[in-house]
């Protein structure tokens, strides 16, 4: 018997924790069994390399490290966590909840090359890495919160601006423009599916577009 594995993606400021929240609670509701998932494990030690990648230990530009490098410090993070955490769960049929996942790595890697060809070597070596020799389970689902990339600047500004940290990623907004695009490029190229987190520039009630993820995700269940 095997679960379901549902990712929510979308830049920085999108909503992902809060709609990660809202539909483990949704299908808890419905009798569901639910587990919520969020990467990087920041409390677990084997983030360690992630947190000194972010805290800008080995470069302080994104392009420091290589797309195989960084990928492979997540990767690590993501078998511990499946291993430890949610492997039993999942094979016993229950539903798995991510806030992000490879797919992140996806996104975030890529942009260090321009050329198409190096991008979808990269892509084809990070499923082979994640999902084949580490074994970790493929998504039966993706969601992208579609968030505008001022909506998300003005965000993360605020948020830095509140007291709260910014990694090597958050610190370069032309970096956060090319993940925008990336995750463009890649629901095409995976048929991820979209919401809509804004209307006219405006953040959409979260409740609302709590029931726009839970209509993509009762299709799979």
């Amino acid at each position: 018997m095997q679960g379901k594995l549902i990712v929510l993606e979308g830049i920085d400021g999108s909503g992902k924790a809060t709609q990660s929240e809202l539909l483990e609670k949704k299908l808890l509701q419905e009798g569901k069994d639910v587990m919520h998932i969020s990467f990087p494990d920041y409390e677990s030690p084997s983030s360690s390399l992630v947190k000194m990648y972010l805290n800008g230990e080995f470069g302080k530009e994104p392009q420091d490290v290589n797309p195989y490098a960084a990928s492979l410090f997540y990767a690590v993070d993501r078998f511990a966590s499946y291993r430890v955490k949610w492997k039993s769960f999942y094979e016993k049929g229950g539903i798995v909840i991510a806030d992000r996942y490879t797919t992140s790595n996806m996104v975030h890697q890529m942009t260090k090359y321009e050329n198409h060809e190096e991008r979808l070597k990269f892509l084809a070596w990070l499923e082979e890495t994640e999902y084949h020799k580490l074994e970790l389970p493929r998504p039966d689902e993706v969601i992208l919160l579609d968030m505008p990339l001022s909506v998300s600047e003005a965000l993360v500004k605020e948020r830095a601006a509140a007291g709260g940290s910014m990694d090597i990623h958050e610190q370069h907004i032309d970096y956060l423009r090319s993940c925008y695009a990336a995750y463009h490029l890649l629901c095409e190229h995976y048929e991820w599916k979209r919401v809509t987190c804004t209307i006219e520039n405006k953040l959409r009630n979260a409740e609302d577009i709590a029931c726009d993820v839970f209509h993509i995700v009762e299709h799979i269940l």
